[in-house]
């Protein structure tokens, strides 16, 4: 009780200090009577009820020798929120309730055992905007193929935000990395927002090496972590207790939204997509059963204002790769070469291909940076090459064709062989610069005679030109071939058929 009557007494009429006035809050009182002018003594017509509502004009002056109890999800909800402590709250309550509340020591007791009577789950304390669990469902939803009838299975994602108990769902193909980071794309954008840290399962696509400590996580995911400025905590092993919320969501899920769905046939996965949004809405609207309110109205009170904004560009799937330098400078991603610098030959690299760009990392520093092709071929940048490679680019296939028509036409045909037989031209440009050269040692009669007996043979390896030349197979006379003369198929030796009657 504020023995508010006292208070001004012993001050404005006995003139003691602060410190001799053995009443909580005294300096707060007496800065507030100076703010109303009020002094000593008070009006003979101010009973303590007037006094009360002078001080406190909102407040509950009724004297009750009943406490009022206060209303414990309030708090607890509350408590939720970023910077709030039982001490404010409590203070709150007595300046509400200022004759009938209950000390600190009590309020904080009672919170205690209301909060013991609840569920197990209701024990995790989880701020505001702090955690989104996620998790994949384990049974699947049917996706029919209008054209052939075949069935295919989806995996259901789910993603639950800690305080609100806020839940996001959607259907995808599979639980491969680039259905995992789109779901996670989704599930932002769904919010509106970011949490503080994300608390997944051990799932592959996320996390490479589970671990109790120092788990090992994707590149993917730390990019996308990265990019959204979030933190990544999986869960432990064998710890179910650190996703029991995902494990809660999970199964709501799939009791009010992949049961009701379980007679209906689809045949798209937008389809499928489209009505668990439309059910995701009514369980999020769904009222608590030993809770006030819904998981919408506590995502709107709680996390919604905590969450942070999203940033400007939604995170793009970048598929990270590491491979080792060819000797050739080149790296091969979809069936394409990429070139990257000569001196990085033999070099351990990151490669991240996007959907536009190949960027290549080593130690961290990109090295290259290509446009991305889906086409078998090779995409060499001129700066990569060593300086007597370079060379070779000054070359075109015109320009190799042209040359071997000068030699002659077996050598010309021998080259065009060459450039078809390679998936790029460029590929051929070193096999048919070495033929061509060897026209330097040799004449040009006995080098198209050599490529003649290569084509006939179908030889298309430079070392089986050459080794013609150092034989001097070429030289040798073209040999004519035999003419066979028919025998007569009449002849008084040959017996007909009628001989073996």
């Amino acid at each position: 009780m504020r023995k508010l009557r006292e208070v001004l007494r012993l001050s404005y009429s006995a003139g003691l200090s602060i410190r001799k006035i053995s009443v909580g809050s005294i300096q707060n009182i007496l800065k507030r009577a100076e703010q109303l002018n009020i002094s000593w003594p008070l009006p003979e017509d101010w009973n303590d009820q007037t006094l009360a509502l002078k001080f406190y004009p909102r407040s509950d002056v009724l004297p009750s020798a009943k406490f009022q109890e206060p209303v414990w999800t309030d708090v607890h909800l509350e408590l939720k929120k970023k910077g709030l402590t039982k001490q404010l709250l409590w203070e709150e309550y007595t300046r509400h309730y200022p004759n009938r509340c209950y000390s600190y020591s009590q309020f904080c007791a009672r919170y205690a055992d209301w909060l013991k009577k609840q569920k197990r789950s209701m024990r995790q304390t989880h701020r505001a905007g702090e955690k989104l669990f996620i998790d994949y469902a384990g049974p699947t939803m049917s996706v029919i193929c209008a054209a052939t009838g075949d069935i295919r299975t989806a995996q259901i994602f789910v993603a639950v935000l800690g305080a609100s108990n806020y839940t996001f769902a959607e259907a995808t193909w599979s639980q491969s990395l680039p259905d995992w980071l789109g779901s996670h794309v989704r599930a932002f954008e769904f919010f509106g927002g970011t949490p503080v840290m994300l608390v997944p399962d051990n799932l592959k696509s996320g996390v490479n090496k589970a671990c109790r400590y120092e788990p090992e996580l994707n590149p993917g995911y730390q990019q996308l972590a990265a990019h959204y400025a979030v933190a990544v905590m999986p869960a432990r092993p064998y710890k179910p207790k650190d996703k029991a919320k995902a494990e809660a969501g999970v199964q709501l899920v799939e009791r009010w939204i992949m049961a009701k769905l379980r007679h209906h046939a689809f045949f798209s996965l937008a389809e499928l997509n489209q009505c668990i949004r439309a059910l995701l809405t009514e369980l999020n609207q769904k009222p608590f059963k030993q809770m006030p309110g819904n998981r919408q109205q506590w995502f709107e009170k709680l996390d919604q204002p905590a969450l942070s904004p999203l940033p400007k560009h939604a995170y793009q799937y970048t598929d990270i790769k590491t491979a080792r330098v060819n000797i050739d400078y080149h790296l091969i991603y979809d069936q394409h070469l990429y070139s990257v610098p000569h001196h990085c030959v033999g070099e351990q690299v990151e490669l991240h291909a996007g959907d536009k760009l190949i960027e290549v990392y080593f130690l961290n520093k990109r090295i290259a940076t290509h446009v991305r092709k889906f086409y078998p071929g090779m995409t060499t940048e001129p700066g990569h090459m060593p300086e007597q490679h370079a060379l070779h680019q000054q070359w075109t296939p015109g320009r190799l064709m042209n040359w071997a028509q000068s030699i002659g036409p077996e050598v010309l045909k021998w080259v065009k062989a060459q450039l078809q037989r390679k998936a790029h031209p460029e590929q051929a440009y070193r096999i048919c610069l070495g033929l061509l050269n060897l026209n330097r040692t040799y004449p040009a009669d006995r080098l198209n005679q050599a490529c003649a007996i290569a084509n006939k043979e179908a030889l298309f390896k430079l070392k089986n030109v050459k080794a013609i030349l150092q034989s001097n197979r070429d030289k040798l006379p073209t040999a004519s071939p035999v003419q066979f003369s028919l025998l007569p198929q009449d002849h008084e030796n040959i017996r007909g058929a009628k001989s073996f009657h």
